[in-house]
């Protein structure tokens, strides 16, 4: 029986690196995508360890031809693909609306969006062709929550969730499955493409993610499971978890909580802001 084989982007590092990893350890032929070379060597050094037949290829996602090139080389090296993981992304910027220039919002909707776009228009007809194949995208946490100065990150992930949605049904007549990942704050590298005027920001960040009881091993070994029982939504955090389902079945009691969490954390108004109701 020929070995599945998966496509990573973002495979060089953090969660795309433990995905790699764990799908490696499973058997998969893997192959890693992304645009630092250096990362991406050494990770495929790491990887022909467990997996001889494993790839690396320079792709970026913001370009269609690199998607487009690397699909068509996984046909000439593997005649197709099982699983495309759309990873890569960046993380955004903190700042409230006003602060964000538009500049950045491209930025960010040109990678963490419309890179899961691309990917997901380069690999379906090949998956079409084939008579199966399946799409795990990251989204994140702040794509069904939305907390405040993450505008254009939240938005973004946001429309991956919508994406995959729309792409789990219009697909399935085709046996192409789809799961929509969308972890909270876990221990990465996400802060080295956050964006903040403020660098306590940054700090606060990372002292987030350095607190969180899950690592991108327990994320990766969520989607696995996730993938193996054919599940669409990998939400790994329980807190958050129990956020969503408050947010969709009692709305106004999730906008209670929120507003006193974050009125904890000592967000203040501006001194002209109008406190009428």
């Amino acid at each position: 029986m020929a070995k599945k084989r998966i496509f990573i982007t973002g495979g060089a590092s953090g969660l795309g690196k433990a995905i790699a990893f764990k799908f490696a350890h499973a058997g998969y032929q893997v192959c890693i995508a992304d645009i630092n070379d250096e990362r991406g060597e050494a990770t495929l050094a790491e990887l022909k360890k467990i997996c001889h037949s494993a790839l690396y290829f320079h792709c970026d996602i913001t370009k269609m031809e690199d998607l487009v090139w690397a699909k068509e080389q996984l046909i000439v090296h593997w005649s197709g693909i099982d699983i495309v993981v759309n990873n890569a992304g960046v993380g955004g910027n903190a700042g409230g609306i006003d602060d964000i220039s538009l500049d950045d919002w491209q930025w960010v909707l040109d990678i963490n969006l419309l890179g899961v776009v691309r990917g997901c228009k380069a690999f379906t007809p090949l998956f079409k062709l084939q008579g199966f194949g399946y799409f795990i995208n990251i989204a994140s946490m702040a794509g069904l929550i939305n907390a405040p100065n993450m505008s254009n990150y939240n938005v973004a992930k946001a429309g991956v969730i919508a994406l995959s949605e729309t792409l789990s049904m219009e697909l399935a007549p085709y046996n192409v499955g789809v799961s929509v990942v969308c972890p909270a704050f876990f221990k990465t590298n996400l802060t080295e493409t956050l964006k903040a005027e403020d660098p306590k920001v940054i700090h606060s960040v990372n002292k987030l993610m350095n607190k969180s009881n899950l690592g991108a091993d327990d994320i990766a070994q969520a989607i696995y499971q996730a993938f193996s029982q054919q599940k669409f939504w990998v939400l790994p955090h329980k807190t958050e978890r129990r956020l969503w389902l408050l947010k969709r079945y009692i709305p106004f009691l999730f906008h209670y909580i929120m507003k006193k969490h974050l009125a904890r954390l000592g967000k203040k108004k501006p001194a002209n802001a109008n406190t009428s109701r």
